[in-house]
């Protein structure tokens, strides 16, 4: 156990400083010594992966609040904080990413000042700053539960979460809709078979999916590293709504490309029909007939592989939008600098550390804080 915790720990000690690197010779010699980006392709792996997925990834914490506190299915109460911390973490890499990729990161704060209700991006900039703000008030009873500041806990819960879970809703559904509609500006820029009038749609029903594919996938990783384990029961009903919400989905995505007279092109078998066949395919089909199916939601190893294929599944339809469909829609050439792998990989790599270290001070499962004599490695979770 040792000798794995030591490469986890050297590796992630090698990822930061590669990670610091990069991100010093990013802010001292802009975009172009980092990244390939360029004026035919600005928008490349940064905002496909860390904002666009990235935004998705955290839709577990409005879906299960929503679920638990809107709807009243008790049940799943346990997945609430954990689903919490995901999404709270998940937008402050997002914000991080964000001031990476701008090209004046110091002006991120002018939407503040400088209001243009006619941008898409105004709206966006505006809903993911205000839903931070939410996450981080959600969050705060954990640090009242840990410090034992009981009164303050007991207003909390009783005064300020229903209006926080609402406005978290509202707000986590209006910009999970607003990313696509950033590309519905662009319909002669976009490949047919990934633009739509209804992406907008299409990205928060697929949002719902893959939060919730992902707080399985972090219940695993999470039993890894820390030995804590949701119910079979509650896994079980979240494989069962995935699947239910990729249907929708499915539904949607294949209606749409009927209506617009493009579902021919989805098995022509060139590079657009591939790509689409494999991210449909393996991403949303497979995974919801296995979801489907009663065995595999009894197997723990069988669900956890089905969310994982909505999860990959799920960031492969973003990166299609954000870069596959934009280069075969336009013809520009991109091709990702392994800098900005290095960028993505390590703001994963802090977010992990981040959900490692909250889990060890604060009651985020049920059983409380994780107590260990010797501290271990965040990322033993990965290890075979």
């Amino acid at each position: 156990m040792s000798r794995r915790l030591g490469f986890w720990t050297g590796f992630f000690v090698l990822l930061m400083m590669l990670f610091s690197i990069v991100i010093v010779r990013r802010f001292t010699g802009g975009l172009g010594a980092v990244s390939n980006l360029n004026d035919e392709m600005p928008w490349g792996l940064w905002i496909g992966f860390d904002l666009l997925s990235g935004v998705a990834l955290a839709a577990g914490g409005f879906t299960i609040t929503a679920i638990v506190y809107l709807l009243h299915l008790e049940r799943y109460r346990p997945i609430v904080r954990p689903a919490l911390l995901t999404a709270f973490l998940g937008y402050l890499m997002v914000i991080a990413a964000l001031l990476v990729d701008l090209g004046r990161p110091w002006n991120i704060w002018h939407p503040l000042i400088f209001w243009n209700p006619h941008s898409v991006m105004f709206e966006v900039g505006w809903c993911v700053m205000l839903y931070t703000t939410v996450l981080f008030l959600e969050f705060l009873p954990l640090v009242f539960e840990r410090f034992r500041i009981h009164r303050a806990l007991l207003f909390w819960s009783r005064y300020l979460t229903p209006p926080l879970v609402i406005a978290g809703v509202l707000l986590s559904t209006l910009h999970q809709s607003s990313l696509g509609t950033l590309y519905v500006i662009v319909p002669e820029k976009l490949h047919p078979l990934w633009y739509s009038p209804i992406l907008p749609l299409l990205f928060f029903v697929s949002a719902i999916a893959l939060g919730l594919a992902m707080t399985n996938v972090e219940s695993f990783l999470s039993l890894r590293a820390f030995g804590k384990r949701l119910e079979p029961e509650i896994l079980r009903g979240l494989g069962r709504a995935t699947a239910v919400t990729l249907l929708l989905y499915l539904t949607l995505r294949f209606e749409d490309l009927y209506v617009r007279g493009v579902l021919g092109q989805a098995f022509v078998l060139d590079t657009a029909s591939i790509f689409f066949l494999l991210e449909v395919g393996l991403g949303a089909i497979l995974p919801m007939a296995m979801l489907f199916t009663r065995q595999v939601r009894r197997r723990p190893l069988a669900l956890l592989g089905a969310q994982l294929l909505v999860v990959l599944g799920l960031i492969f339809q973003r990166m299609n939008v954000a870069v596959t469909a934009f280069q075969l829609g336009t013809g520009a050439s991109y091709t990702p600098d392994w800098q900005e792998f290095v960028v993505s990989i390590g703001l994963v790599a802090i977010g992990f550390a981040a959900f490692a270290l909250a889990v060890r001070l604060l009651p985020v499962f049920p059983e409380g804080p994780v107590r260990h004599p010797e501290p271990t490695d965040p990322f033993s979770a990965l290890a075979p």
